[in-house]
């Protein structure tokens, strides 16, 4: 595989999110009614937000590794931390103190390696990697 292969790939990855999210709303409708549909949906958009923070941190790292020692500021690390930090409470608060389930929400938040799974048998059919 070359390279533009492997970019081709990691940019289909949120697109079978998207498809698993759409999907597994749908299920946990009918499984576990408007509250499980809603915990599914934001815990597949917080999975979704996750990959997208993780993208531009990993993005950064590259960056400030790829720049000259001079050039870097002292901040750059906080910042990524505040984020993520910022993030995991903001979804703690949310789980907490709302009415969604959690066990959906949980669920809707492995959407991302399920996503990386289904990217994988694509791949396999598609290319006929064996």
């Amino acid at each position: 595989m070359t390279t533009a292969d492997y970019e081709r790939a990691l940019a289909r990855i949120p697109n079978w999110m998207v498809v698993l999210g759409v999907i597994g709303t749908v299920v946990a409708a009918r499984r576990a009614g408007i509250a499980g549909a809603a915990g599914f949906l934001l815990g597949a958009v917080a999975a979704w937000l996750n990959l997208r923070l993780i993208e531009r941190g990993v993005n950064r790292i590259v960056r400030l590794t790829a720049a000259e020692p001079g050039t870097v500021s002292t901040g750059s690390g906080v910042r990524i931390f505040i984020q993520f930090a910022v993030f995991a409470a903001l979804a703690f608060v949310i789980l907490r103190f709302t009415g969604f389930n959690l066990m959906a929400a949980l669920l809707g938040f492995l959407v991302c390696p399920a996503a990386a799974i289904v990217e994988i048998v694509y791949e396999l059919f598609t290319y006929g990697h064996s």
